[in-house]
């Protein structure tokens, strides 16, 4: 049984970088590079997340919902942090992610970003549109949250374990905060039809960043002669270290059901136990 009134904590987490080596999936440096894209685009784009939410809680007129919404707020802005420390050690170890970290400040801080000069219902309107963009992330995320919780694979395969904590930590509360997106956008817009659209413009760009992304991390990685190969991927895929792409499919075709709902991905119950066996979670100030 699901808990009922889960309050969302936000969890001062702490990780020691100094033992990761570059390929912390061992041995599979196209593996390790696919998953270090969300490095890439964390840290920008749930900054971006915080800030579309903080201009939407004036809209709230819900105190359940309110009250989630400032719960999430402060996870986002926590696993924006963490992730941007992997890129700080990535770096220092003489992988250079800038070129294309200021690649995603563009785009989330001007692309995405508010635009000036609109009036009230048009500014009110553009900003409901983001945070539908944010429910469809979500929806992803919520499913890659729960993928990660049960991928056993990465276990057997020996990845390096602060980063399989920081991974699983960050997965968990994508679960248990899988729903607030979705219900702030139709608190503010119930229209399948917004829903829809912006899952359209949605998936086709997160997946085209993140093969940038992973093909940006192969090449600048000096230490491997690996090269980025949809062969590659899916091995890694039948192998459990990655999402199967017939999944991802399913996972997207699934938004468009008229009753979706995010709670229908994941087990809230299996994310707060991870959360309560974390060491980073248990060790939050």
């Amino acid at each position: 049984m699901e808990p009922d009134n889960l309050v969302l904590q936000p969890r001062d987490v702490q990780f020691d970088w100094s033992t990761l080596p570059m390929h912390w999936v061992p041995d599979e440096p196209v593996t390790t590079h696919v998953m270090n894209v969300l490095h890439l685009l964390l840290p920008e784009g749930e900054r971006w997340f915080v800030r579309t939410f903080q201009q939407a809680v004036p809209l709230i007129t819900d105190d359940t919902l309110r009250e989630d919404v400032l719960g999430f707020i402060g996870q986002e802005a926590m696993h924006a942090e963490a992730h941007s420390e992997v890129l700080d050690h990535l770096l220092a170890n003489g992988l250079d992610p800038r070129p294309f970290t200021r690649q995603m400040e563009h785009v989330f801080r001007r692309t995405l970003g508010p635009t000036a000069g609109l009036g009230e219902e048009q500014a009110r309107e553009q900003l409901i549109e983001r945070v539908a963009i944010v429910a469809a992330v979500e929806h992803f995320t919520a499913y890659l949250g729960d993928w990660m919780l049960n991928a056993g694979a990465l276990d057997r395969a020996g990845i390096h374990p602060v980063m399989l904590d920081l991974l699983r930590w960050h997965a968990a509360e994508e679960v248990e905060h899988r729903s607030v997106a979705y219900d702030l956008m139709c608190h503010l817009d119930r229209r399948y039809v917004r829903r829809a659209r912006t899952m359209l413009l949605v998936a086709p760009v997160l997946f085209w960043l993140w093969v940038r992304g992973a093909r940006f991390m192969v090449k600048a990685d000096k230490t491997t002669k690996a090269r980025l190969t949809w062969r590659e991927a899916m091995r890694a895929g039948r192998r459990g270290l990655l999402p199967k792409l017939s999944e991802i499919l399913r996972a997207f075709l699934r938004y468009f059901h008229p009753a979706y709902h995010p709670k229908q991905e994941g087990s809230t119950s299996q994310a707060i136990a991870y959360l309560a066996s974390s060491p980073a979670a248990r060790e939050a100030h």
